[in-house]
């Protein structure tokens, strides 16, 4: 078993260079300054704005979920980047201003943008296509710039998609208690 863990190990080591050889041979600085400013959307803080919009639109459901998923990510990120201490890709455009990263792996951000981009699958008032395009670009920037590998964005994707059907069942079956709790007090109260 070993040395077939290796050998995925090897694989995967060797896609995140190849991505990595492949993005710092097509750097641009008219590139690089799209892919700065794009970053950035995927923020804790862009998070939290896109958040506080969900909530004075009055979309209850967009809130929860979103506040759910990525409240759950948060702690699985930077716990793995504490037990992974994984190194940034060599020659890193930028790390994020305002931020304190210290590992690559997984991408926060990635796995914010997926949250977002399954909320839009899900909801009839989110645009989905530009949702995903934009979770898609955010993922690639960070690749892009230096601050994360393939399986880094990868693993951030899978953490935000986990999060975000964790949340959604939960929101379900809690919605579906609540009911089944009314329904059973009334027919009590109609029986007397």
């Amino acid at each position: 078993m070993t040395g077939l863990v290796a050998d995925v190990l090897a694989l995967i080591v060797g896609l995140d260079h190849l991505a990595v050889d492949f993005l710092v041979a097509i750097r641009d600085p008219a590139i690089t300054k799209v892919m700065n400013s794009v970053t950035g959307l995927g923020s804790a803080t862009a998070a939290a704005v896109i958040v506080g919009l969900f909530y004075l639109a009055g979309w209850h459901e967009e809130v929860g979920t979103s506040v759910l998923a990525l409240g759950l990510t948060g702690p699985v990120v930077l716990t793995l980047m504490g037990l992974v201490q994984r190194p940034f890709p060599p020659e890193p455009v930028c790390v994020t201003s305002g931020e304190m990263v210290a590992h690559s792996f997984p991408s926060g951000h990635a796995a914010g943008v997926t949250v977002f981009a399954l909320l839009a699958a899900r909801s009839d008032r989110l645009p989905l296509a530009p949702t995903a395009l934009l979770a898609g670009l955010i993922a690639i920037s960070r690749m892009y710039l230096g601050t994360h590998y393939l399986s880094d964005t990868i693993a951030g994707i899978g953490i935000g998609a986990a999060a975000f059907f964790i949340a959604t069942r939960w929101l379900t079956d809690s919605r579906k208690a609540v009911v089944d709790y009314v329904r059973s007090r009334s027919e009590r109260s109609v029986s007397k």
